[in-house]
């Protein structure tokens, strides 16, 4: 059985890197945080905290 030639060795290396390159990309940009609604803002209430000191 002969043996694999390096070039072939690069070219499986650079096809592999490549492909995980792109799956890596499609997955972080497939992924679509939902945006904050208003009415959730206007829900907070800010308690001032007043020492009396």
């Amino acid at each position: 059985m002969p043996q694999m030639a390096p070039i072939s060795w690069l070219s499986l290396f650079i096809i592999f890197t490549i492909s995980f390159i792109l799956f890596s990309i499609l997955n972080y940009y497939s992924y679509l945080p939902s945006s904050p609604k208003s009415t959730n803002l206007k829900k907070i209430v800010m308690n001032s905290m007043n020492w009396k000191w």
